[in-house]
């Protein structure tokens, strides 16, 4: 492990957690849970097989991660966060808001994956209506498709499709964000290439009710 040799709790962490991809393998274990070595290649686009196999020892030999064998019939190794490693949940929840405004510099190539997302439902959806019953909204962006759930004053985020939901939204991430933000209206995102099919007022209930404080969303 390289080291900055400073005296300083910063560059002692940066020590532990600046080399490239160590902190994108936090917040895939973050949004996933304990996982597979190939859950990770598939959440951590253009990394190397070699290069995360080396992150991820020398992530378990910092205390960050751990192993752990999954019983049948999954039968594999699955790679979890430590108490320690799971301590930076709030800094990479500070990093992607400190991030957000940077998100209008969209690419075609830029690779996506749902649970993504996960941070900007914390961040900007909320349960407006806690007293109506459970509702679930469906998302497909690209081809990954995640399911929020709204329950009790609760919104939260699962991969994986939701046959039974009240409402779809599909559309472009650009634009999904957006409209998460409060930033596009609902009443214009299929101006804007997103299609709502079922419930609007689903939708409606856990968007924000006034524009966030960002700017330049695509």
């Amino acid at each position: 492990m390289r080291s900055y040799n400073q005296y300083c709790s910063v560059a002692k962490a940066l020590d532990v957690v600046g080399d490239r991809w160590t902190l994108l393998i936090v917040r895939e274990l973050l949004a996933r849970g304990p996982s597979r070595y190939t859950d990770l290649r598939s959440g951590l686009p253009g990394i190397a097989t070699n290069l995360l196999a080396d992150r991820l020892r020398e992530m378990e030999a910092a205390g960050l991660v751990e192993r752990e064998d999954a019983p049948p019939p999954i039968a594999t190794t699955l790679f979890r966060l430590t108490e320690r490693g799971a301590g930076l949940g709030s800094v990479i929840s500070e990093l992607g808001r400190w991030g957000v405004p940077l998100m209008s510099e969209y690419r075609p190539q830029d690779a996506f994956r749902g649970q993504w997302l996960r941070l900007p439902v914390r961040m900007f959806l909320a349960d407006h209506e806690p007293d109506r019953p459970p509702v679930s909204i469906q998302v497909v962006a690209e081809d990954q498709t995640v399911v929020i759930d709204v329950a009790g004053g609760q919104v939260s985020l699962r991969l994986g499709a939701g046959p039974d939901a009240a409402a779809t939204v599909t559309g472009p991430p650009p634009r999904i964000l957006t409209l998460f933000s409060g930033n596009l209206p609902l009443a214009e995102a299929a101006e804007h290439g997103i299609q709502i099919t079922g419930s609007q007022e689903a939708v409606r209930r856990v968007l924000p009710r006034s524009r966030q404080a960002i700017s330049k969303l695509p």
